[in-house]
């Protein structure tokens, strides 16, 4: 799986550094090509000859060697790699990545990395749980970067809990993964519906809600990760995915538009997910000049929208669609009745019950079911993590 993968491996000076022979081994007899960059501090745990015997390249550690000028070049080891892992991960360069210094070699090639970078930290029990290592793991992973929680045992301290450093073997199948999903859905095309709709009552108001669009477009830049291609059309939002000659963006404004949009593109998708919070109703007429004050009470006609994913849902063949359901009571038993009446192969709960889930967090804490009563609940964790592990069950459903 790894053959011809370029590995950079950025060793920073924490006990676990010695691990890093064993990982560069595991990693070559794997088929990759492997670089390594090193701190100063790692050098006092593990030596560059090991290393450097052992990848078959030098070892960087300095910006140049004092004694020839010779200019080790950040930015040509940043754009080299296909995978950037740094393992072990201390505290000290943790904080340092997350807050963009750049006083060392191995940090400017993590500034200059275009490639995604994986980070495997390494520290006492107490260091990884202290609220500020949990805020710039939070900060790498907003930025996103692959996090490898560290693992629970015996601590260099004598102490036992989380904070040893994932072992070679476990790194390694966190990398085939990777790889594995990179490709998983390449060559198919994904059509995501996101945000809200916004349905005019008068040129200065309209009707609508609270979706900020923040789980569409991770979505969307989850599947481009997996390698597919998305078109999403999005209400107004001001959370659109990062720009990718892969993401095509539709933006509309009203459930009729977003109708419309869907509908033009939904024949020639593979998958589509239904995730936008399209407004139900909407008024009958739209007056054409703003509604003024009166000083007695305004009637509103309001008449049903058009359900998107019902409509389209009667039409498909052979796409794979996913539908999303916000729900405040009975939701397991309303989640279910959509994803029947709207002939979904999956539908993604969340309630507006659970703390840090819903509109407008980056958070999310969703349950996955499918058509054979098949259930997965994710605990809270980012609107990135959770799109990704959707993007996963997705692919192994359509694999099957």
């Amino acid at each position: 799986m790894l053959t011809g993968k370029k590995i950079l491996l950025a060793v920073t000076g924490s006990i676990a550094a010695y691990k890093a022979a064993f990982f560069v081994r595991l990693l070559v007899k794997s088929g990759a090509d492997v670089k390594v960059v090193m701190t100063k501090a790692a050098k006092d745990f593990i030596s560059p000859l090991t290393l450097a015997t052992l990848s078959k390249n030098p070892v960087y550690s300095e910006y140049f060697k004092e004694t020839t000028g010779e200019w080790n070049s950040h930015v040509e080891l940043g754009l080299w790699a296909d995978l950037m892992i740094v393992a072990p991960l201390t505290a000290n360069t943790l904080a340092k990545l997350a807050n963009g210094y750049c006083d060392n070699l191995l940090c400017a090639t993590y500034l200059s990395a275009r490639g995604p970078v994986m980070i495997a930290p390494a520290m006492d029990l107490d260091m990884y749980e202290h609220p500020s290592t949990r805020d710039n793991l939070d900060k790498l992973k907003s930025y996103g970067n692959i996090l490898v929680e560290a693992e629970d045992g015996e601590l260099a301290s004598g102490l036992h809990g989380a904070g040893r450093m994932a072992e070679p073997e476990h790194l390694i199948t966190h990398i085939q993964d990777h790889f594995e999903m990179l490709s998983s859905l390449k060559g198919k095309k994904v059509l995501i519906t996101s945000g809200p709709t916004f349905e005019a009552i008068d040129p200065i108001r309209f009707i609508g809600n609270h979706s900020s669009g923040k789980m569409g477009a991770a979505l969307a830049e989850a599947f481009v990760a997996a390698g597919a291609t998305v078109s999403l059309v999005s209400g107004p939002s001001r959370n659109y995915p990062q720009t990718s000659d892969k993401i095509h963006l539709h933006q509309v404004q009203s459930a009729k538009e977003m109708m419309s949009g869907a509908a033009a593109l939904f024949d020639d998708v593979d998958i589509a997910v239904f995730a936008a919070a399209v407004s139900d109703y909407g008024p009958k007429e739209s007056a054409t000049q703003k509604i003024k004050k009166s000083g007695g009470s305004l009637h509103l006609e309001l008449v049903p929208n058009p359900d998107i994913a019902l409509e389209l849902g009667k039409t498909k063949t052979s796409q794979f669609t996913v539908g999303f359901a916000l729900e405040t009571n009975d939701e397991k038993v309303n989640a279910k009745e959509k994803l029947k009446k709207k002939n979904f192969d999956l539908i993604v709960l969340n309630s507006l019950n659970d703390k840090g889930a819903g509109f407008s967090h980056d958070t999310n804490k969703v349950s996955i079911f499918d058509k054979d009563n098949n259930e997965v609940s994710l605990e809270l964790k980012s609107k990135k993590d959770v799109a990704q592990d959707i993007v996963r069950i997705i692919y192994d459903k359509i694999k099957i």
